[in-house]
């Protein structure tokens, strides 16, 4: 759980980094940065219902693991904009675009056994990026700094909205 912990909490770094530079993005456009910083993780309800199980149910061909790359986000992003009211739709999928590049960046830096990444690019091409090699998926420090870091900007916000504002 350290990775998806990691990925919320970057999420909620640039969305609040973001909120202190653009007025109109508040505490709920922040979460939906967070939002967009875990979907690409839906992927993971491969563990609940296999892709053997949707092939048989459904009778088309099923990978979860598309939910997980660049096509596969795109469209999650879309559809989960198209449940809010129109004037919002834009602003919330531009957030949510934000926060599944940060999760896709934070993906492709994974040490991995072959030195390279996912093929984060599909549909437009399988290429597969070389890895950062930074850290381990189930490495618990990225978590404990991005949460330290997430801890700051949370007390600066909290201290620039309750500072006296200048005449």
């Amino acid at each position: 759980m350290a990775d998806l912990l990691t990925h919320v909490l970057v999420g909620y770094c640039l969305g609040t980094a973001l909120s202190i530079r653009v007025t109109w993005i508040r505490p709920a456009h922040v979460t939906m940065v967070m939002v967009g910083a875990a979907l690409p993780d839906l992927a993971k309800i491969e563990l609940v219902v296999s892709w053997r199980t949707m092939v048989s149910r459904f009778g088309v061909p099923w990978d979860w693991f598309a939910l997980h790359t660049l096509g596969g986000t795109v469209v999650t992003v879309l559809l989960v904009s198209l449940l809010l009211e129109p004037k919002e739709r834009w602003r919330v999928a531009c957030l949510l675009a934000v926060g599944v590049a940060s999760h896709h960046v934070f993906d492709v830096i994974l040490l991995s056994r072959t030195g390279l990444s996912y093929p984060v690019f599909w549909p437009l091409t399988t290429y597969q990026p070389p890895a950062g090699g930074l850290f381990y998926s189930w490495d618990r420090w990225p978590a404990a700094v991005t949460g330290i870091a997430a801890f700051c900007l949370w007390r600066y916000r909290l201290r620039r909205e309750n500072s006296p504002s200048p005449v």
